[in-house]
């Protein structure tokens, strides 16, 4: 008999890429029934779920009547939240996912993947605070008091960045120069995930068997590189002279709304001192990458399908 999956933000880029993954997968398929859970059931994404079998029902994580009805009869459901950038972010996201995690053992789920990040200001002993990892930690630490299974999907900066606000931008008055620009030094590495093709392999890993990762952290990237590296490699496919600048603080403040502008210096800040993962960010991610048995989008394949400069 199939069991449940339930995918929270099922027309979004993570919960998206899990529904989409499992059911296209044979063996994850046959194995789970999908019910993709939305603020808007009738969205092109989620006809495109329904298209493809999902069950699409609504349901907001502000609602917690709505998740009840949402997650009842899950037998594993996969949550994760939105970050909006307000004074409100971190109590935000620590309320929401405590409330799914909450409404999902009520239904009944004996397991929960959830899509965290590492507790910044714990790492750094105060010195960090960045409100939407430290409140996806909390949640993390509050899911694994609950008397249920669980799993962890920590994913990487999303390659997804680069085609929005971290795209390369002509440098006026030098045509067919570009660059991107951070306040992260050029030779810091990074980890890198397509959070929209990729997050469903990694959580498409736990949830083929979940028994072995039960109480384990995936460190979710397919590659390791500094924004040097990447500008070369953007370089490379558009022919273009991209250049990674180094801003100074004062500098990168003034581009960002002001509601931005601590969480987006913090995390780099962050970053910079002590590693997207904390310590051994590297080593976290070798490891994981040799427990998923599918095949990760590489930084030149995302490049190629996503940037064109004129």
């Amino acid at each position: 008999m199939s069991q449940l999956l339930v995918v929270l933000g099922a027309t979004g880029q993570q919960g998206g890429s899990v529904a989409n993954f499992v059911l296209s997968d044979p063996a994850l398929s046959a194995r789970y029934k999908v019910r993709g859970v939305t603020r808007d059931p009738s969205k092109p994404a989620a006809e495109a779920l329904k298209a493809k079998g999902a069950e699409v029902v609504e349901g907001d994580l502000d609602n917690p009547e709505s998740l009840k009805t949402a997650l009842a009869g899950a037998d594993t459901v996969f949550i994760t939240t939105r970050t909006i950038y307000d004074d409100q972010t971190k109590e935000r996201e620590v309320r929401q996912g405590k409330a799914a995690a909450d409404a999902a053992v009520a239904g009944g789920a004996k397991y929960i993947i959830y899509s965290t990040e590492v507790h910044c200001e714990v790492i750094s002993n105060g010195k960090y605070r960045v409100a939407a990892y430290d409140s996806r930690a909390e949640v993390e630490a509050y899911i694994r008091s609950l008397p249920v299974k669980s799993a962890f999907f920590a994913p990487g900066s999303f390659m997804q960045n680069f085609a929005g606000a971290m795209g390369p931008r002509p440098v006026a008055d030098q045509p067919g120069v570009y660059a991107i620009s951070s306040i992260l030094p050029g030779d810091a590495p990074a980890p890198w995930i397509d959070a929209a093709a990729d997050t469903g392999k990694f959580v498409g890993a736990i949830l083929a068997d979940p028994d072995r990762f039960a109480g384990q952290t995936l460190w979710a990237a397919s590659e390791v590189l500094s924004y040097n590296q990447v500008a070369a490699k953007i370089s490379a496919a558009t022919g273009k002279t991209v250049n990674y600048v180094a801003l100074p603080e004062a500098t990168f403040r003034a581009y960002l709304p002001p509601a931005m502008q601590e969480p987006l210096v913090g995390m780099f800040n962050f970053i910079a001192e002590y590693g997207y993962y904390g310590p051994e960010s590297e080593r976290k991610v070798k490891e994981t990458l040799a427990l998923v048995p599918y095949k990760l989008t590489s930084f030149d394949e995302w490049i190629a399908a996503n940037i064109r400069l004129a």
